[in-house]
């Protein structure tokens, strides 16, 4: 992190200025580590949250977040200090300023609050340097759930899964020959390179100007929808959606918001995954059923031992794969920097380490490389003997050397995860009193049509026509066809089936039954809820006003949010008129103050300064399970609470918050807390 005296200071390198710039933090290195450290990453280890405020700036995320940027969006514009500016948090998409942010689209900022929200459910904050100078790292001790693995696993499908199907797909583009030209190019290149021993030079040199020179990487592979292109021919092809209506999914669905699409398409991949584990799990109980008939010589003496170990692997098998996802986004976030953070700092680093790699390979021949390969590969299998002794004394004399070589404290030193930057542009808005407004909520099905921006950069992409594809072909492949029968998951309904309203008639009376039966026990277990927390049932007083009233629509912040404490109707107040920000929680009777402007009407319960904040939980009124059965019998979304702890140990659960992932985005973004994801 850069100091305050040379944070302005252009880097005569990158040419970037601002925290995070300085040749420092150019150079892949590692700070400096001190074994008294946790993570061997800093010299502070003393107790506490961190800074009191966001304006001291305990790491880049925090610096980034009060720096005078160059490029202000209406977020960052100066206003009334003493008031927190509403930009647009119960208003229509059409009616929020743009951009909220200086250099990103408003739809870009949305979809990663989006997917902040569904990954960050529980963060504790820590006293200690965190690494990379970056805070909101996926803590050691990560605690494992079903819901966290399946929010993983959905994670992994919107990054890598999307990354290589449409590295797959250009590699199609290629092999095909449909774009005639290019692929000569390519073919060329590759056969001059072969015929004088220069390929790892050429594939070196190639590499270099993709990362460093970003104009390069749309005139080598020409960006088109991915839904478009037959993996098998390279042609094109008809959206497995029936039309064009995304540009970054796998199906092509349409979609209100930018990046929906992946976001279903993930939710999707994982129920499909959930059926298929539950017809083995319906399997798995009727052979049960009929190994008990039999006698207990026949019960399966393996299962309860394996499924054991499985979960106790599991933790660390989900902590790999969220490392995994975390450094697929860094290098993301490197190669396509998003404001505040540098523009070409962390890219020409990358790019830095490749040219030694480009000039090696002009002198090393194949033999000397294959006799270095095989000299590590005999070295690491017969240099026990070196090694162990080697490994031990590094243990001691660096014992967290291993934390010092991660990527994020070398290569990608100060590049963020999509986490850590959602959490530092909403820092932004706080520390310009300006919240950042939630995604707009589109109750109206996405457009039928494809959208003309996704339709103009195909039909100009490259030197030559997209795919081959003449405009017809295209034209058909786009447009959404209402008549035309799409592909089928499988045999049980035909295309033909699949048109007839008629279909399912049956299914849907059952369905319909079940829905009205369970609807009307729903209704009497809320009825009864009322009457177990008038006698002082806590579990009854927390799902109190978890279900709201039929078409409600929530309206809440960015200062006030609608909340229930101890069962009792009132809101929470987030104030920063003052010199330490507060979080209260307040009903109609009596006086507290909201925004440094005193309200008659309020009686504050209970009130805590922002900086004594060290845990903030999201929590459900009711149980997983619970909570699908009444938002599909009800057809409503059930409201869910939070848990916030202090460095006192008082512990406050607020519940039925129709806002709840915006108040737990206020909380963590107002204050210096240093945050781990647990």
């Amino acid at each position: 992190m850069a100091s305050p005296d040379d944070a302005h200071a252009p880097n005569m390198v990158t040419g970037d200025s601002g925290p995070g710039t300085t040749l420092r933090d150019f150079l892949p290195i590692p700070p400096a580590q001190d074994p008294t450290d946790r993570e061997g990453l800093g010299q502070n280890g003393t107790a506490g949250t961190g800074a009191a405020g966001l304006t001291q700036e305990p790491s880049l995320s925090h610096a980034l977040a009060n720096d005078d940027h160059d490029i202000k969006g209406r977020a960052q514009q100066d206003h009334a200090e003493d008031e927190v500016l509403d930009l647009g948090w119960n208003e229509e998409k059409k009616d929020i300023a743009a951009p909220l942010v200086g250099g990103m689209d408003n739809e870009e900022l949305w979809l990663l609050v989006r997917r902040f929200n569904k990954q960050i459910y529980h963060l504790k904050a820590t006293p200690y340097q965190v690494p990379g100078g970056l805070d909101l790292n996926i803590a050691d001790q990560e605690e494992f759930s079903p819901d966290k693995m399946r929010t993983t696993l959905e994670r992994l499908y919107m990054t890598i899964g999307v990354g290589v199907l449409g590295a797959v797909k250009h590699i199609a583009r290629l092999r095909s020959w449909r774009e005639q030209r290019r692929t000569a190019y390519f073919a060329a290149a590759y056969s001059v390179a072969w015929v004088f021993g220069f390929i790892v030079p050429l594939m070196s040199a190639v590499l270099i100007a993709l990362i460093a020179y970003p104009p390069s990487r749309n005139f080598l592979f020409p960006p088109v929808p991915v839904s478009l292109i037959d993996s098998n021919t390279g042609g094109v092809q008809k959206p497995r959606s029936g039309q064009l209506g995304s540009d970054d999914s796998a199906t092509g669905a349409p979609e209100n918001h930018k990046g929906e699409a992946v976001e279903m398409e993930a939710a999707n991949f994982m129920n499909g995954i959930a059926s298929v584990a539950m017809g083995s799990a319906s399997a798995e109980a009727k052979k049960a059923t009929d190994e008990s008939k039999l006698g207990p010589e026949k019960h399966d003496k393996t299962k309860e031992p394996m499924e054991t170990a499985i979960f106790q692997k599991m933790t660390p098998v989900m902590h790999i794969l969220g490392d995994l996802a975390d450094n697929w986004e860094r290098f993301a976030n490197a190669l396509s920097p998003t404001p505040p953070f540098p523009r070409e700092t962390h890219r020409l680093r990358l790019a830095m380490l490749v040219i030694p790699i480009f000039g090696i390979s002009l002198f090393v021949t194949s033999y000397m490389f294959m006799k270095g390969v095989t000299f590590t590969l005999g070295f690491s299998f017969f240099g026990d003997p070196i090694i162990s002794p080697g490994l031990a004394w590094l243990n001691h004399t660096i014992p967290n050397w291993r934390k010092l070589l991660e990527v994020r404290n070398t290569i990608l030193k100060g590049v963020p995860t999509n986490a850590q930057l959602t959490i530092t542009l909403l820092r932004i808005g706080e520390a310009n009193k300006a919240p950042l407004p939630p995604p707009p909520r589109i109750d109206s099905p996405p457009p039928t049509q494809s959208p003309a921006q996704i339709e103009s950069h195909i039909r100009s992409t490259g030197a030559d026509t997209a795919l081959d594809a003449s405009p017809e072909e295209l034209n058909s492949a786009m447009r959404y066809n209402e008549h035309e029968a799409h592909e089928d998951a499988g045999p049980d309904v035909s295309p033909e089936q699949a048109k007839v309203s008629s279909h399912g008639r049956k299914g849907s009376k059952l369905i319909n039954f079940l829905k009205g039966t369970t609807k009307g026990a729903v209704h009497a277990a809320i009825g009864t809820d009322h009457v177990r927390a008038a006698v002082g049932s806590e579990h009854a007083k927390h799902r109190l006003g978890a279900v709201p009233a039929a078409n409600e629509v929530p309206i809440s912040g960015p200062v006030e949010f609608k909340a229930r404490y101890d069962g009792k109707k009132g809101n929470v107040y987030l104030s920063t008129a003052t010199t330490v920000p507060v979080v209260a929680f307040g009903v109609k009777e009596s006086t507290v103050k909201v925004a440094g402007t005193p309200r008659e009407d309020l009686h504050p319960l209970w009130s805590v300064a922002v900086a004594d904040i060290c845990e903030v939980k999201k929590v459900g009124g009711y149980g997983w399970k619970a909570k699908l059965v009444v938002g599909w019998s009800l057809e409503r979304e059930v409201s869910d609470g939070l848990e916030i702890r202090t460095v006192n140990g008082e512990m406050y659960k607020i519940t039925a918050v129709p806002l709840r992932d915006e108040l737990f985005n206020r909380l963590v973004a107002m204050g210096g807390q240093k945050w781990e994801a647990w």
